[in-house]
């Protein structure tokens, strides 16, 4: 799609730089009384823009607007009439209402892209009558496309997408039969397509996304022959896709996502055999898919989710080499998986869930080399899990559950290194837990609930410390808890019920500070609860019912507020709950109590021997230390969390950074913002981890201990995916630093900002930035307990790993919300990014249009 862009409006701006009176039938209109017209409308525009543009637009002076006025061309060098008027990306501010079109008769191309221009589009634009070019995407213009629109006949390409235009497309639209590019995208954009838009026939891209429009798909689209990419995607439209558009056969992007279309797909559209992309999800459609789809070996990116199609996957797809993305997920598809589909050595997303799919899991799969998720959910699958599997190594997201899967889990899957979510539930898989399952460092949700699985849990998986979510309930293990399940200090979900688990539970489990739902019911457990547990004040739900547990029960809400079926069929359970018996203490009888008496003294009279023993020895050594204290005060470190999630030794691991930094030397700098300066370090072990080392004040001191708090805190107290880890922190006192999980892609904002890297973000890819920021957004508001405010939401802020999945990062401004009370503070972060809503990060800093 961007390539086909790009081709077209290159070719528009070459015809453009090569019109002249021969190629049209008129000459320009030129001389000195033209030029010096074309100059007092340009300064008279420039005087009613903003301040700012006008000092950009310095250069405008004097009477000759071809004598090096920025962002103006002329067709002589120095002297003649303004042909093109380029002002795209300079942020300017103002409005067209001042713009005099009438006085620019020659004018070929008019630019102004990505700016600030609001008001409304003038009427008065159609005196450009030999405008070739129009470009007024991404800014805030408003009001309707005007009618007279249609008097620019030699237009070849229109571009108003991305700003909040309202109304309908007018009819006039189909006077504009040079038009080669039409893109209205991301406006307010109502009522129906013209039946007009059939006479377009030179047309080549028509992009209407992100829309109101409704009503059926107009017939006359299928007149448009030249057309190689038809986007209708996120509107309002109903009705069948008409089977004229089987006639556009040069179609390689064909886009109806997100609408309301019903019916059976053309038969028609088997012809559409240079498709590279197709969508077809969130619509309404039933009947087969196209089965010769991917018939001319070009189908990329194929979805058609979230519909109610039947029968087969198409056949064509068996040998579609360069498919990329495919999601078929929720219809009701039938046929055998292990035939219908083959090697894909492109493919990098597959979702085949809630579907009736039958047959055996190929170990082909092991061979799509770029695959990183793959959900075969909800289907009919049986046989065993290929260990082949295993050779996928940049997996993700592995998603068989709800199958009839059978056999034992291969050790191979523990070579699966990057995955963060494993779902292998529902399913009959019986045999041991693999050790090798411990070697799934980066695994986030582990859910194999719903199996035969047996033996006890390895103490191995301690190492996936990075989990949130556990649950091995409904399997046949036994043994003892691992303490080691104490490691997983991010875990806020854990299920090991209707198991037959013995023991006590370990004391480590009191660790899982950040644990909000615990269930152990149905086991065999016995002792008391651990008093560790006091601390878990997280925890919102617990079920430790039918058990052997006994003794008082922690003085924490969640067990204050637990129902009686929660504590129900123990030994002997009392404490704070509601519904159980309030403990009884121990108290001795009186013959006892006088026995009891006796040995406390002499307890008491030993213990102040023994302490005022200790204090002397213990101010003797204190003045020793304090003398040496003094001598190596200027290497003291005070890490004391330092690394605290990873459980090393801080003041290590302080020298390990200082070392392999070289002192912070500035080679290792990848970035730096107001509150310090991030170095790439690679520690010993080989992990690489981002250090944002805070800029000293004059003293020597913190450069913000509020903001070194503020985002401490924030971090610390929030687990999501699309949030940047926070490893650890430390205050020294030559350095005070956090330490980051390292973000390979770097800032969106410096992605954005180099042209190769841009042109690689594609609109999906984009979209799913979008979506994860919205996503940590919405947890950090609605889920984290009080509420976080970033306050600094842009895209400097905005990190991206490896996949381009974004993180939001830099937390000094971050402010902690109390429930129920007015929160009201003075101004933090960028100007620009803080608008009522906290998510106002301006979307054309990101959702762009690759260059063009």
């Amino acid at each position: 799609m961007v390539m086909t862009q790009l081709m077209a409006s290159l070719f528009i701006l070459v015809l453009a730089l090569l019109y002249n009176s021969h190629v049209w039938g008129s000459p320009l209109v030129g001389g000195e009384t033209q030029e010096r017209n074309e100059a007092v409308a340009l300064l008279r525009w420039k005087a009613s823009l903003d301040n700012e543009s006008q000092t950009f637009l310095s250069s405008w002076f004097g009477s000759s607007p071809c004598n090096n006025w920025v962002g103006i061309a002329c067709w002589k060098p120095k002297a003649g009439s303004v042909t093109h008027l380029n002002l795209s990306g300079f942020g300017f501010r103002g409005t067209l209402q001042n713009l005099s079109f009438s006085s620019f008769s020659n004018l070929l191309s008019f630019n102004l892209y990505n700016n600030s221009f609001y008001g409304t589009i003038p009427t008065h634009v159609s005196k450009l009558s030999k405008l070739t070019y129009l470009d007024l995407s991404f800014n805030h213009l408003v009001g309707s496309i005007p009618a007279s629109i249609g008097n620019l006949g030699n237009l070849t390409a229109l571009y108003l997408h991305h700003n909040q235009l309202s109304g309908s497309i007018p009819s006039e639209i189909g006077l504009l039969k040079s038009l080669i590019i039409l893109d209205l995208s991301y406006n307010n954009l109502n009522g129906t397509i013209p039946h007009s838009i059939g006479n377009l026939s030179n047309l080549a891209t028509l992009y209407l996304t992100g829309n109101k429009l409704f009503g059926s798909i107009p017939w006359e689209i299928g007149q448009l022959r030249s057309l190689t990419g038809l986007s209708l995607t996120n509107n309002s439209f109903t009705g069948p896709i008409p089977s004229s558009l089987g006639k556009l056969v040069n179609l390689t992007v064909l886009c109806f996502l997100n609408n309301k279309l019903s019916g059976p797909i053309p038969s028609k559209m088997n012809n559409l055999i240079h498709l590279k992309v197709l969508q077809l999800g969130e619509n309404k459609f039933s009947g087969h898919l196209p089965q010769q789809i991917c018939l001319g070996g070009a189908l990329e990116n194929f979805t058609a989710h979230n519909n109610n199609f039947t029968g087969p996957i198409p056949k064509s797809l068996r040998n579609c080499s360069t498919l990329f993305r495919v999601r078929l997920e929720s219809n009701q598809l039938t046929g055998n998986i292990s035939e219908d589909l083959g090697i894909y050595p492109n493919l990098n997303y597959i979702d085949l869930s809630n579907n009736n799919l039958y047959g055996e899991l190929s170990y082909k799969w092991g061979l799509c080399k770029n695959l990183t998720f793959l959900n075969i959910s909800n289907n009919n699958i049986s046989g065993t899990i290929p260990p082949e599997l295993g050779n996928a190594a940049r997996l993700h997201v592995l998603d068989l559950s709800s199958n009839g899967l059978h056999g034992d889990i291969p050790k191979k899957l523990g070579s699966l290194t990057l995955l963060f979510d494993l779902a292998l539930s529902n399913n009959k898989l019986s045999g041991n837990l693999p050790l090798e399952m411990g070697m799934l460092s980066d695994l986030q949700h582990l859910n194999l609930a719903s199996n035969n699985l047996s033996g006890s849990i390895p103490k191995q998986l301690g190492e996936c410390w990075k989990l949130l979510y556990f649950n091995l309930s409904k399997n046949n293990f036994e043994e003892s808890i691992p303490s080691e399940i104490g490691n997983m200090i991010s875990l806020g979900s854990l299920d090991l019920s209707e198991n037959m688990l013995t023991g006590e539970i370990p004391q480590q489990l009191g660790k899982l500070q950040n644990l909000e739902i615990l269930n152990l019911s149905h086991n065999g457990l016995s002792g008391s609860i651990p008093s560790t547990f006091k601390d878990m004040l997280g925890l919102s739900s617990v079920d430790i019912s039918y058990n052997q547990l006994e003794g008082p029960l922690p003085n924490i809400k969640a067990f204050r507020e637990a129902s009686f079926e929660a504590l129900r069929n123990n030994s002997g359970l009392c404490g704070t709950a509601a519904v159980l018996m309030v403990c009884i203490s121990s108290i001795e009888n009186k013959a006892s109590e006088k026995d009891h008496k006796i040995v406390i003294l002499i307890i008491i009279l030993i213990s102040s021997i023994l302490f005022l023993l200790f204090v002397f020895v213990g101010l003797y050594f204190l003045l020793c230390r304090r003398v040496r204290f003094r001598k190596h005060k200027s290497r003291e470190t005070s890490c004391e969390d330092l690394f605290a999630i990873w459980g090393h030794d801080g003041e290590m691991l302080y020298e390990d950074i200082i070392k392999v930094t070289e002192e912070f030397n500035s080679k290792y700098c990848i970035g730096g913002g107001g509150y310090g300066t991030v170095y790439k370090a690679e520690l010993p072990t080989g992990r690489v981890v981002a250090v944002k080392k805070l800029h000293p004040q004059q003293d020597g001191g913190m450069a913000d201990l509020k903001a070194f708090t503020a985002e401490i805190r924030a971090l610390t107290e929030m687990r999501h995916r699309n949030i940047v880890k926070l490893y650890g922190f430390c205050s020294h006192a030559e350095h005070t630093f956090l330490i980051y999980e390292f973000m390979e892609k770097g800032s969106l904002r410096h992605v954005l900002s180099n042209e190769e890297e841009a042109l690689e973000l594609d609109w999906s890819m984009r979209l799913n930035i979008v979506k994860g920021v919205a996503e940590a957004l919405s947890y950090m508001h609605h889920d984290c307990s009080p509420p976080i405010i970033h306050r600094d939401i842009s895209s400097s802020n905005v990190l991206l790993d490896s996949e381009y999945e974004g993180h939001v990062s830099d937390f000094g401004t971050a402010r902690l919300l109390k429930p129920d009370s007015s929160n009201w503070t003075s101004f933090a972060g960028t100007f620009g990014y803080t608008a009522p809503g906290e998510f106002s990060l301006h979307l054309s800093s990101f959702i762009v249009a690759p260059a063009r």
